[in-house]
């Protein structure tokens, strides 16, 4: 896999792209605006651990431009799906791997999981399948990232914390494609672990950041302030509880209690949540990929989410009064 094309090059993006490109690959990048201005002058820049670390790349617009690929890793925010799988044609051939990089419940979750809801579409995510016709199932590896960064100027990403790469099919099977692909990220200095079941990681992280990112964007607060308050943090863990019932049913059980989880989180420090980034930021809010996408899961398995409710019915005025939620 030589030839890697980084569909956006926001924070994650980026940070994987540099890594990728000192390794030796090819990495190209579709980027607009000042982000394309700079990747054309100076290329991807990542800050890390005291260090400015650089990779020329080819960047466009257009994915027509950049042609067809070994590896296409999507590392945008789900309100951009659209977008991308309007355009991503180009990138792609009959044995490109599409590795998602993103937060939240995926559109192909269901795809090889097997069990009663194998295939279900799931419209928080996909609403009219047209995301899942552009990028057919079988380009699709899944890929759960554990790391921090932050854009710190157009092309110019901040890494802050963490190095893991959780990757699989979603089938969980371990095939050679897979393989070769955990050998890649590697050797680019990643942490990378092989999952047996893609979205049961997926879930356990989307378990950790349905509530605190939410609640962070709508309070400003960072996730210490969050925990702090008895209140918040009840109102949290009644959230968590209804997600892990729902897990338990769709054949993801989480054995952790949401004290154990909010632990977890606490070590983890003071921090702002991507969403609370992208409110600083005037950016779209992915409140369907995160939190929608919970209660739909609920209605689909017969969970009652009376306070998943709440937490979107607020989070999402929020975000439409601030024109950032459509």
């Amino acid at each position: 896999m030589k030839r890697i094309c980084i569909y956006g090059a926001g924070a994650i993006g980026s940070w994987l792209g540099v890594k990728l490109a000192r390794a030796g690959c090819d990495v190209s990048v579709v980027a607009r605006g000042a982000t394309l201005d700079a990747l054309a002058s100076q290329g991807l820049q990542l800050q890390s651990g005291g260090e400015t670390l650089a990779a020329p790349v080819r960047a466009s617009a257009a994915p027509a431009d950049l042609g067809v690929q070994d590896l296409v890793i999507v590392a945008v925010k789900a309100p951009a799906m659209a977008d991308v799988a309007r355009a991503i044609r180009p990138l792609l051939g009959a044995d490109t791997v599409v590795l998602t990089a993103m937060n939240g419940v995926p559109w192909w979750f269901f795809e090889g999981f097997g069990g009663r809801y194998a295939g279900t579409r799931l419209k928080a995510v996909d609403a009219d399948g047209s995301i899942a016709d552009a990028i057919p199932a079988r380009h699709i590896v899944g890929c759960v990232v554990h790391a921090s960064c932050s854009v710190a100027a157009p092309g110019v990403v901040r890494h802050h914390m963490g190095n893991k790469l959780i990757v699989g099919e979603p089938s969980g099977e371990k095939t050679p494609r897979v393989r070769e692909l955990v050998a890649l990220l590697q050797r680019a200095g990643f942490e990378t672990v092989l999952a047996d079941q893609i979205q049961k990681d997926a879930w356990y992280k989307l378990w950790g950041n349905m509530t605190v990112n939410p609640i962070s964007a709508m309070t400003g607060a960072t996730t210490d302030k969050l925990l702090d308050d008895e209140l918040v943090r009840n109102f949290i863990s009644r959230v968590m509880l209804e997600a892990r019932e729902i897990g338990a049913r769709i054949g993801i059980p989480i054995e952790q209690s949401p004290e154990d989880r909010h632990q977890v989180t606490r070590k983890l420090g003071s921090f702002k949540p991507s969403m609370l980034q992208d409110v600083e930021a005037g950016k779209p809010l992915e409140l369907d990929a995160l939190v929608t996408v919970v209660k739909e899961l609920g209605e689909l398995v017969g969970v009652e989410t009376p306070y998943t409710d709440a937490l979107l019915g607020l989070s999402r005025l929020y975000a439409k009064e601030r024109g950032l939620y459509s």
